[in-house]
């Protein structure tokens, strides 16, 4: 045996909100499309991400501490509207 184990690993990601590392596809993908954030759920949008859980507790808290700008390295605050909007439909708040 190589030590190895049969089954595969999940990746990974930290949520830029709460900063809890969680399995991928526990958490939503965000990237910079022309100035706002925009949610990937299916992970296949182009460029840099973020990942964040998809509640409203870790948005806020991503928000308030600007992390997005940061996470997906662009200049000057993003616009969150489509985000917050992704997140409250699929919460079904």
């Amino acid at each position: 045996m190589s030590g190895r184990t049969p089954t595969r690993a999940c990746p990974e990601r930290t949520c830029v909100g709460c900063r809890e590392r969680a399995a991928r596809t526990a958490l939503l993908r965000i990237v910079a499309v022309e100035g706002e954030c925009a949610p990937d759920p299916r992970g296949t949008l182009p460029g840099r991400g973020a990942y964040v859980h998809p509640t409203q507790v870790c948005l806020d808290q991503a928000v308030r501490r600007r992390a997005f700008p940061r996470a997906l390295r662009v200049p000057g605050p993003l616009d969150v509207k489509a985000l917050r909007q992704y997140v409250e439909q699929t919460q079904g708040c």
